[in-house]
Order: C-alpha cells, then structure tokens, then sequence
C-alpha cells in the first residue's frame, strides 16, 4: 500500500502581481528578437521594468555589434497575443503568480510567462514527470500506465510531453488524478495533432503549459526546449523506455543540471529502446521498478521549503564597459563554449562587466547560450 502524498502541496507565498501594463510589456520584452529567458530575467532585474528594459534595447545591441536593431514586439502584437490567449483559455503567468509551477519557477531559466491551461490547481501540486520512447514497447506501455496510476493514487501529478508512446500511456492513466501536458508548440498547434482529443480529456482535471506564443508550429529544435520544462516542473524525471541519443535522455540530463531526481527503469539489454535506460543506471541514476521506489526518494525533497531564485542586486547595466575590456572578452570567446567564471578569470575583467558585453553581445544576435552556464560566440 502507496502512502497517500495528496496533501503535500508545492505551494509558496504567491507575492507577484502584474498590472496589465506590465505584462504586456514582459510579453513585448521576451517576444522580442535574441531575447531568451535568462537574458529576460537580467534586464529585468537591473532596469527595473519591463517598459525600461525596451527602451535600452536598441542601445545595447548597437553596443554588441548589430549592424541594425533587432525587431520589437510591438504593443499590437502583444495585445493580439493577450486577447487570442484569452479566447481559448490561455492564462500568461509570470514566476510568483497563482497558477505558475513553483519548482519551475526556482529555475535561472524559467519562462518569463508561462501560458497556462485548464486546471491552474494541479499546477501547483508535487509532480513526477514520465518520459520515453515513442516507439515503446508493449511491456513499456504497461509499466508506464501502472507507474502513472499508482503514482496518481498516491496524489502526484504526472508530467510528460504528450508524445505518442511513452508520453501518451503516462497521461491517460493518470487523467483522473490530474496530469500536466508541456507543449512543444503554442496551444493551438497540438503535436501529434491526433492527441488533440487527448488534451482535450485531460483539461477537465489536469492543465497544459506552454512558453511559445500562438500559432507557434512545433520545429525539431523546440523539443530540447520543452523537455527543460517537463523537468523543471517536477520532483524527478522517470525514464522508462529510451534509446541511446533519444529526446528522454536529453530530459534526464537537463533534469540532473536542475538538480531533479533521474530514474531510470531496467530493461532488455536485446531491446534496443532499452539501452538508454540501462545506461543512465550505470550513470547513477536511481533503478526503480514500482512508484514505491520513486515515493521514497522524494519525501524527503517535498519536506523541504521551495525558494524562488533571487535576483542580483550588485549589477547594473547603466554604464558601458571600456572597448579594452569588451575587446578581450570578445577576443576569449569563441565557437567552443566556455563558462562565465573562466571569461572573468581570463579577462581580469569585473563580473558585471563580462555579463554586460555577454548581454550586448546576445542582443547583437553574437552569442549561444549553452547548458551549464556556458556561452560561445555565433
């Protein structure tokens, strides 16, 4: 007998509260070229609002290289966005908003708005993502259903990215318990289009959560994307069907940078979609064979208090560094990624003048941000 987890809530105090305004301008802000969630979070921070950091763009790419400014979002688009969302029940929330995933939100790179869908409770329950094989076998099928199941009993929400296979047999066993889909596309571009009536179903009792704007079509690299998101979102990450190089082991590996729990189920080792699996054991990630085993090792994360990520006090962006100085952080980069501490150490340059050229450089359309921390330039 599963010991019942349905009333531990990843709850914390709920302090944000955007104005219209604002979030029409955040939405302008991440909507706009070379704008990723970390560089998002860092112009935020040091301008104060979103409607600040706007104005400095056009300044800070200019200063970065950019032969011409790149495009904003303007304040139509983003109403646009705001009012399609709105029709079909989209809700953008920001890290701190009722609604918004609370371990997501502990993430250096948590979506600056997230659009949520369908049951804004289950997104704050503790969560377990399930990932794997498209192609699963059989017998991977049935494990993933009765995890999922048994998991669901226990009061857990199952996460996954509503794939065919693995991600599919997670989802339908744990609907009436509740169960988060993350969406590689916006949410009026459901891939596979055939699960459309899947999230559907799983809407009454469960949600969807997507960064991507509307009318966003899913592309090969919007998966990697997404799978930070299924981790983010949760307690740990479960793998039970994975061939070697597949998205899931991708999952398992962001899900170890963010500090979540990686389970792995044992397979074959004649069964191909197997290998994977078999090879995160080895790697250290934690065999498990019942949701007894995955209960077990995350009790004693759920006891602990969640804390969002703080933001830095000790940087500004209102000055501009010496060309000396950008000319030899420049010169340290390259297309080899290299990490933030060796660009200061080798630089001699100030922490936050390296991160004010890495900002300039990023809204130039110049840099690659890496996992890791790591960065090189385009």
């Amino acid at each position: 007998m599963l010991s019942a987890q349905g009333d531990n809530v990843d709850a914390i105090n709920n302090t944000t509260r955007l104005t219209d305004d604002e979030r029409m301008n955040r939405l302008r802000l991440i909507r706009s070229d070379n704008i990723g969630p970390r560089t998002f979070s860092s112009l935020l921070n040091h301008f104060g609002s979103a409607r600040a950091a706007l104005e400095r763009l056009p300044d800070l790419a200019r200063r970065g290289g950019a032969s011409r400014p790149g495009r904003i979002c303007s304040e139509d688009d983003a109403r646009a966005e705001l009012s399609g969302s709105q029709k079909i029940g989209v809700r953008l929330l920001a890290p701190g908003e009722a609604g918004y995933p609370p371990r997501l939100a502990m993430l250096d790179d948590a979506p600056p708005l997230l659009g949520v869908r369908g049951t804004l409770d289950v997104l704050i329950r503790p969560m377990i993502a399930i990932v794997g094989s498209r192609n699963a076998s059989g017998a991977g099928l049935k494990f993933a259903s009765q995890l999922a199941r048994d998991l669901s009993e226990a009061g857990f929400v199952i996460a996954s990215g509503l794939a065919r296979g693995i991600d599919q047999a997670a989802h339908r066993a744990s609907i009436t318990g509740g169960t988060a889909a993350v969406l590689a596309g916006g949410h009026d571009r459901i891939y596979p289009p055939e699960h459309e009536d899947l999230l559907a179903e799983l809407l009454h009792s469960g949600a969807a959560i997507s960064e991507m704007p509307l009318g966003h079509v899913p592309r090969a690299r919007d998966f990697p994307r997404r799978n930070r998101l299924i981790s983010g979102v949760a307690l740990g990450v479960v793998v039970v069907e994975a061939a070697h190089r597949s998205g899931s082991l991708i999952t398992a590996r962001i899900a170890a940078e963010q500090g979540r729990e990686v389970f792995a189920v044992p397979g074959s080792p004649l069964d191909p979609r197997a290998a994977g699996t078999n090879d995160l054991i080895k790697q250290g990630a934690t065999l498990i064979t019942q949701a007894s085993d995955v209960i077990d090792a995350v009790e004693p994360i759920m006891e602990r208090p969640i804390e969002l990520r703080e933001p830095d006090d000790d940087e500004r962006f209102d000055f501009e560094p010496e060309a000396s100085d950008r000319a030899c952080i420049v010169n340290l980069l390259g297309p080899s990624p290299i990490s933030l501490d060796d660009l200061i150490r080798m630089s001699g340059a100030s922490p936050t003048t390296v991160r004010v050229v890495l900002l300039e450089l990023e809204l130039a359309g110049r840099l690659e941000r890496h996992g890791g921390g790591l960065v090189s330039l385009i």
